[in-house]
């Protein structure tokens, strides 16, 4: 769970509400200083038990740029309203979901970028090609399910949020953890409201979906080879959630530009954001412009 320095909007962010075919989603929305875009929208998606504050650190920097850039909660993820219904939950629903987000945020191309649980879904919209984005990041991301004691972690949450109920989960392990942790008390209600905000079903069942992943990468690769679809792999050199190496990997497989952020480890646009911010505009700025 990513957590964040600051809570305050910087100045061009706002909260808002996207309205899709699908429903509506919570979001954060950039925009440049000037108010007119001038370059392609970005959309920003979030891990599994994350939530669109997880880029406040880098929006109002892409948005510099010359970018409307939004994040969102997906579906069932704290301020976006989601079912008890377990089918919408499953990285296929979710990817559809994202491409409604990409319809509605167009016409023009709108640059992907899915973080953690989130690249996996990212993986899911791209697949399933029924909009095309403009390019796609998987930061801190990998090809398929995690392992090791990332499993664990959602093993746990896949398991015991139906049989205990998250506020149960807060007031055992979470809270005296953060509290433990020495973080300001504005940052522990956010995590708070944002930890109970989640739909319980929802979170059991994105859990499931980061342990059940399967490899797509060679369906991916070819995919965006057809496409001439610009792929980024971007992670922290000291990820603890897919190993590096692992992501290099996988960047390889893909033929995909690879950034590694120094000093970041699995939340990199908190870790070091402007690098991050820098990082993503000049790839952006590249796949827009691919002969210079």
């Amino acid at each position: 769970m990513s957590t964040p320095r600051f809570l305050k909007l910087p100045p061009g962010v706002r909260r808002t509400t996207i309205e899709t075919s699908r429903g509506p989603f919570a979001a954060l929305e950039a925009l440049p200083g000037s108010g007119v875009p001038e370059r392609r929208p970005a959309l920003l998606v979030p891990g599994l038990t994350g939530s669109k504050e997880d880029f406040l650190g880098v929006l109002q920097t892409l948005a510099a740029s010359g970018r409307r850039v939004v994040s969102i909660d997906m579906r069932g993820q704290y301020e976006s309203i989601g079912p008890d219904d377990e089918s919408a939950y499953s990285r296929a629903a979710l990817g559809e979901d994202l491409t409604a987000l990409l319809e509605t945020l167009g016409p023009d191309p709108v640059h992907l970028v899915g973080h953690s649980f989130g690249g996996l879904v990212s993986q899911e919209t791209v697949l399933a090609d029924r909009v095309r984005p403009a390019s796609l990041t998987l930061m801190s991301s990998g090809p398929c399910a995690v392992t090791g004691q990332a499993a664990d972690k959602a093993q746990a949450l896949r398991d015991f949020v139906p049989q205990l109920g998250m506020q149960a989960i807060w007031e055992m392990a979470l809270e005296p953890d953060y509290t433990k942790r020495g973080l300001e008390q504005e940052i522990i209600a956010f995590i708070k409201a944002r930890t109970l905000g989640n739909s319980e079903t929802g979170l059991a069942c994105m859990a499931d979906g980061i342990l059940t992943a399967p490899d797509q990468v060679e369906n991916l690769a070819k995919h965006c080879a057809d496409t001439s679809l610009r792929t980024l792999v971007l992670y922290g050199e000291d990820d603890d959630v897919w190993e590096p190496a692992v992501q290099a990997a996988m960047a390889e497989r893909l033929n995909a530009s690879k950034v590694v952020i120094p000093g970041a480890a699995h939340s990199p646009a908190w870790d070091a954001p402007e690098t991050t911010a820098t990082a993503l505009t000049t790839f952006w700025n590249q796949a827009e412009n691919p002969g210079r």
